[in-house]
């Protein structure tokens, strides 16, 4: 039995909503990096840079899916 197109595409709304909300950078290296040169972060910077990196990585699985691959490499970025 098909499974009807609408439960498939709550399924990938649904994941899209769960990865836009994990963070995906290490707050704490990053608020050290900027630290190293002697300035300060933000409160929202580590959101805005994980939702950055999220974006990224999605439009780089897509390329990745368009050319026919199943492994991201660094030239989809």
């Amino acid at each position: 039995m098909a499974i009807p197109y609408f439960i498939e595409e709550w399924k990938e709304i649904k994941k899209e909503i769960f990865m836009s909300k994990e963070t995906l950078v290490v707050g704490s290296k990053v608020k050290d990096f900027i630290k190293e040169s002697d300035l300060r972060s933000d409160g929202d910077l580590i959101d805005s840079l994980s939702d950055r990196v999220a974006e990224m990585l999605k439009t780089a699985m897509q390329r990745c899916k368009e050319n026919g691959r199943s492994t991201v490499r660094p030239c989809d970025l």
